[in-house]
């Protein structure tokens, strides 16, 4: 049986991230995938993610997404490869919204460039957004566009240079203990590690399973479309990404990158399902074309042309949104990174930074203590 310093089972955004960190410091490290990343069958694909600073879901996420600004300019540098894309995210919503409070407090705080805007001042810089006069938006200048699939084939490029070895196409079916070791158990044959890094996405919940943990992970059918808006009000040279935290949903999109369109999604909703049985035909909903069609009829009407692609894909969420990053309570050679869909692949740097610290050591230079396992069981005792 093989033996590594490290396994790293699930090696998409997260996996891969924690990989190259791993390896640029010698540890001997394998990284083991069901299938080829950067891939379409888990949470890293469609092309395009919002990085943002000041933090609608939590001041307490800034420290961790400026780190992970900071460390996707150093892959840049490294790689040589174009990431990033500085359009700005604009954030709006009614003008009482917690969301855009939130962002505001965040921006404050930590000192973060951010204008905040009426109505009338969106529609005079972005004539192609329509809002009610009892909304309110704030402008991040600072953030923009992350390409998912170009950083995930960076890091999976530098990882393998710095002498990570990369098993694509194998299933992890088990993970068994032994003594102060672990055992990965895959469809072709056993590995031994000193430490595990779990970050398997929607098959996280299974994998945990195996190992005696129940976590409320919840994967969720999500998608996302594509459409034919008017490149000269819509592109990403002039336009930014975008989020709108509305009474009853969330949409969240992106400018035309290249005149590929629009591209839109609804954050909230969507189907609970399991991810070997994910319905993967886009249409197969009538929401999946419809939801996102109507908020922009609603709110920018000239980008609701002629749907150009639509593609599936999943989040996996906890029931209070936040991200697990912990050590497994039975067995402390194992870390555990999950659900991070619907926000997460903008902290991926950073949480590999984090996670590749945790495995090597017992602390981390950042604060982890808001995606703690111990949480789960303090909210079932209140």
């Amino acid at each position: 049986m093989q033996h590594f310093d490290v396994i790293i089972v699930g090696a998409g955004s997260m996996g891969m991230s924690a990989g190259y960190y791993l390896a640029k410091q010698g540890v001997n490290t394998l990284l083991i995938d069901a299938h080829d990343p950067p891939h379409t069958m888990g949470s890293h694909h469609g092309d395009t993610r919002i990085i943002r600073h000041a933090y609608g879901e939590g001041k307490q996420y800034v420290p961790l997404a400026l780190r992970a600004q900071e460390l996707w300019r150093q892959l840049e540098n490294a790689s040589g490869a174009a990431l990033f894309a500085q359009t700005g995210v604009l954030t709006a919503g009614q003008s009482d919204c917690q969301f855009l409070q939130e962002v505001r407090e965040s921006a404050e705080r930590y000192s973060l460039p951010l204008e905040v805007l009426s109505p009338k001042e969106v529609s005079t810089r972005w004539s192609g957004i329509q809002l009610p006069d009892d909304f309110s938006a704030c402008l991040e200048p600072a953030s923009g566009v992350l390409f998912p699939e170009k950083c995930i084939k960076a890091y999976r490029d530098l990882a393998i240079a710095s002498g990570a070895k990369l098993l694509t196409g194998t299933r992890v079916t088990g993970l068994l203990t032994e003594g102060d070791e672990v055992i990965v158990q895959t469809n072709s044959e056993n590995y031994r590690a000193q430490k595990v890094l779990l970050s398997a996405g929607a098959w996280n919940p299974s994998l945990l399973a195996s190992l005696g943990l129940s976590v409320p992970l919840v994967p969720t059918r999500k998608t996302v479309a594509w459409f034919g808006a008017d490149e000269s009000l819509y592109s990403s040279e002039r336009f930014p990404a975008f989020i709108f935290d509305l009474d009853d949903s969330s949409f969240y999109g992106f400018p035309s990158f290249d005149r590929t369109g629009v591209k839109i999604g609804r954050h909230d909703g969507g189907q609970t399902i399991h991810p070997d049985q994910l319905d993967r035909t886009f249409g197969t909903f009538l929401s999946d074309e419809g939801d996102v069609r109507s908020f922009l009829e609603t709110y920018m009407p000239q980008a609701a042309g002629p749907l150009r692609d639509g593609r599936v894909c999943m989040y996996t969420m906890t029931p209070d949104e936040h991200f697990v990053i912990d050590r497994h309570p039975d067995c402390p050679q194992i870390i555990i990174a999950a659900g991070f869909s619907g926000h997460g692949f903008k902290f991926a740097s950073a949480v590999g930074e984090a996670t590749s610290q945790l495995l090597l050591n017992e602390t981390t230079v950042h604060d982890l203590s808001m995606f703690s396992l111990s949480r789960f069981s303090e909210q079932s005792q209140g």
